[in-house]
């Protein structure tokens, strides 16, 4: 496997084929991976807006987040939620938010959390790819590896030492962090829908490895 993007992954086709809820899981990863690489375009706005969202309204939280930021992609256009991603993560000198998992585990950014994330992305074998000069631990990037390895059918305790190690040490935190951004609006919808995500993901894998 060969990164690309952000820490930049490209997803290979499924070895083999998988049950409906690991081809959710995998998708609402590669969700919040495109919200939160670059700015959405209106093709995945428009994907998003149109979703048929059916049991928000019996108290799923991740159902019911789906919807608010099914209508927010319908709400916001390109241009405003450019100008926001970019004041959030990008900024002049540096964004409001810093997505990037040394720096929740730290204070700084490229520590010890990114060696030993490299460490065990060398193991699961990824490779990565040189022209891409985003540290590995960025929040789109850790997605994009979680999706690829339930894409690739890797055993789940495996998803679950990743996560464990990689994504569940601070991803909510960071979540929490862009629901309350002074900054946020459109990405309010997007904290809210991966915060109910990760916290059915941490159950789920919790129960399962």
């Amino acid at each position: 496997m060969q990164t690309s993007s952000q820490e930049a992954a490209t997803t290979q086709e499924p070895i083999v084929s998988l049950p409906e809820e690991q081809a959710r899981r995998a998708g609402i990863y590669s969700i919040l991976a495109a919200l939160l690489r670059a700015a959405p375009e209106q093709p995945l706005l428009d994907h998003l807006g149109g979703l048929d969202v059916a049991g928000g309204d019996n108290g799923n939280e991740l159902l019911l987040s789906l919807s608010m930021l099914s209508l927010a992609c319908g709400d916001f256009d390109p241009r405003s939620i450019a100008s926001e991603y970019h004041d959030l993560f990008i900024g002049i000198g540096r964004g409001e938010l810093v997505p990037y998992g040394s720096w929740y585990q730290t204070g700084y950014l490229m520590e010890k959390p990114l060696s030993e994330l490299r460490d065990d992305l060398k193991r699961l074998g990824f490779a990565r790819d040189e022209s891409h000069k985003e540290p590995e631990d960025h929040v789109a990037a850790l997605f994009e590896i979680m999706e690829m390895l339930i894409l690739d059918a890797v055993p789940v305790e495996q998803q679950a030492a990743f996560y464990d190690a990689h994504v569940g040490s601070w991803c909510s935190k960071f979540l929490a962090d862009l629901a309350n951004a002074q900054g946020a609006t459109f990405y309010r919808s997007v904290a809210r829908f991966g915060s109910a995500f990760c916290d059915l993901e941490s159950r789920y894998l919790g129960m399962n490895a």
